[in-house]
């Protein structure tokens, strides 16, 4: 039997590429979805390389994968074979761009393919015009030549049961969300909306699923019209519960097979009249909005989009107390390992300390499932930032490394997402000051106060200004937007200093990541994360009735303290930590009750203890 190895799917790869000189890869789904499932894992599979963004290009003597600094050690780590790699570190200045690589490395006249449905219509008209100014040619192939070389191999897609989210954690009928959906598009001038997006249908429909891992959506497509709903999904994976939510929450859909979803907006693109307008997100695929034809479209993200991001009065109170439970557990978490590492000789690693902490998770009212795979790091693990624990690489937790823990869950009223950074004996002195300054720009962004609408980009340089001072810095966003029993990850809104182009800007009601770091290639990684939540602020002034905002936050996990070099901390900065804790003690307290309890409340008590100069 041919050994499958990463040489001889490049091999079988190229014998395919006859007609074209370069192919472009990506381990997105027909849906732009961050993670995929295995399935949908080409990226992957072509290259070895399992983070979750990235972009792969291959040529007949070239192979490369673009990512960004979240990925680049774990990168050079997977890549398969090494040396048929080139990594090209996304967001480092003398990176090219994909299309100025291209420009600069085709043959004249090339022709560049790829599979249309995998990419979405921004980043196809990106490459489409630079290709074509520089005398290229990029085409949507009839086949995904990935696919062909993975054969039999390759997993079939998920199809899981989908189930009913009920009003009691939604806040909002799905009949009610559909009616805002067409306010929107009558002012807007648009007769068809069409929702790609599998968290936006989740949410619309008021249903959940698991087709994809740690994030509760299913694989359908959503198309409305100004009196229809047209729903694309193998009925028979609907629950019974699933259609009689709908029908109470006044939904009466035409039910389509998903996979006629191409067919449909062709059809419905050639009915349509001078006069309509077809409201389609220039992130969805390029393959769809091609089944467009010449119909006016509106590439504005959908409604849908920022619905979500701004929850509701329900939401909000789910989000909080999924968050008070979870830090619960965390506190149970981190309080064991510490007597585990501290006073046996019982042998704690990165996996089975993971483990343990899902199972305090399970112990909590609503939990569904984790959130994302738990980044249990020791030492240089934790300068892998998204490193995820596996046989080969798991190691003990001990007293003598810095141990970086990033985990989250799903519950049924709310998604959480937290990181907490600890060293359970005696941390060097440039340890503690990378930790103060972490701490120091996780306190900044959060007491900060500014106005209504601010986009998130604006915010970002607040986190990294300690680090910056003494030319430390770290390669990734400072905050990304939290779903409601969603994705962890919710587009569009962010605090990084890539902009989001389609941020609408902070408003009352958002949930977001705080969450600065510093990494120290092949020594330790450190990273702070809190959820907060956009709030109201009555200030002294208020100019042009713009409104204040600042954040509130839900996370409610002590910072260690002894890793802190309380020197470098401002009086407010003490203030601050000094206050938080003393609401983790008290919203946490009632938790921590009972003899079962006792140790982890002794460890709240100790570690939320106030601290001075």
């Amino acid at each position: 039997m041919v050994k499958r190895n990463g040489l001889w799917k490049l091999t079988q790869l190229r014998a395919l590429m006859k007609n074209i000189q370069a192919l472009i890869i990506n381990g997105e789904d027909a849906h732009q979805s961050e993670y995929s499932t295995e399935h949908d894992q080409r990226r992957c599979f072509i290259s070895g390389f399992r983070g979750s963004y990235g972009t792969v290009i291959v040529m007949q003597d070239a192979a490369l994968l673009w990512t960004d600094g979240r990925y680049y050690t774990q990168a050079m780590s997977e890549l398969d074979p090494p040396e048929a790699w080139t990594l090209m570190r996304e967001g480092l200045l003398d990176t090219p761009t994909i299309p100025a690589w291209l420009v600069a490395h085709l043959p004249p006249k090339s022709i560049v393919g790829a599979d249309a449905n995998l990419i979405s219509y921004t980043e196809w008209a990106r490459l489409h015009t630079n290709l074509t100014a520089a005398g290229h040619c990029l085409i949507a192939l009839p086949e995904n030549l990935v696919d062909k070389v993975w054969g039999d191999e390759q997993p079939p897609p998920t199809a899981n049961t989908i189930i009913a989210h009920p009003l009691q954690y939604s806040g909002q009928t799905a009949g009610d969300k559909i009616k805002l959906c067409r306010d929107a598009m009558e002012e807007n001038g648009a007769t068809v909306l069409v929702i790609t997006a599998l968290d936006a249908i989740a949410y619309l429909l008021n249903l959940r699923g698991s087709d994809i891992p740690f994030n509760p959506v299913f694989f359908a497509y959503v198309v409305l019209t100004l009196k229809k709903v047209h729903i694309f999904v193998d009925t028979s994976r609907l629950s019974h519960e699933a259609v009689e939510q709908l029908q109470n929450e006044n939904v009466n859909p035409v039910f389509h097979a998903y996979e006629e979803i191409h067919s449909f907006m062709k059809e419905l693109a050639s009915s349509c009249s001078d006069q309509d307008k077809i409201w389609i997100s220039n992130k969805s695929s390029y393959a769809l909005h091609a089944d467009c034809g010449e119909v006016k479209k509106n590439t504005d993200i959908t409604p849908i989009s920022v619905m979500k991001s701004i929850k509701n009065n329900v939401e909000i109170e789910g989000m909080r107390a999924s968050h008070v439970r979870d830090s619960a557990a965390l506190v149970k978490y981190f309080a064991w390992l510490e007597d585990k590492i501290k006073n046996t000789k019982e042998c704690i690693t990165e996996i089975s300390g993971a483990t343990r902490l899902e199972k305090f998770r399970q112990e909590q009212d609503l939990f569904v499932g984790l959130s994302f795979s738990t980044i249990s790091s020791v030492g240089p693990h934790g300068a892998v930032i998204h490193y995820s624990p596996t046989a080969e690489t798991d190691v003990p937790i001990t007293d003598e490394e810095l141990y970086l823990c990033d985990s989250g869950a799903q519950y049924k009223d709310g998604t959480t997402d937290v990181t907490r950074t600890l060293h359970f004996g005696k941390p060097t002195d440039f340890e503690r000051e990378c930790f103060t300054r972490v701490f120091k720009g996780q306190c900044r962004l959060s007491t900060m106060i500014f106005p209504t609408k601010t986009k998130g980009n604006y915010l970002d340089t607040l986190a990294r200004e300690s680090l910056w001072s003494v030319g430390l810095d770290y390669l990734h966003g400072t905050g990304h937007g939290v779903g409601s029993y969603l994705n962890v990850h919710e587009e569009p809104i962010g605090i990084s200093w890539k902009p989001h182009p389609d941020d609408p800007g902070l408003q009352p009601g958002m949930f977001l990541s705080n969450e600065p770091g510093y990494y120290e290639d092949g020594k330790f990684g450190i990273r702070l994360e809190n959820i907060e939540l956009v709030v109201t602020k009555k200030t002294p002034h208020n100019h042009k009735n713009r409104g204040f905002l600042t954040f509130e936050t839900v996370t409610l996990v002590p910072i260690q303290t002894s890793l802190l070099d309380v020197s470098m901390l401002t009086d407010k900065e003490i203030e601050y930590l000094n206050n938080y804790h003393a609401k983790c003690l008290q919203v946490l307290k009632p938790f921590l009750q009972g003899p079962d309890n006792a140790q982890a409340l002794e460890w709240l008590e100790r570690q939320t203890l106030p601290i001075s100069r």
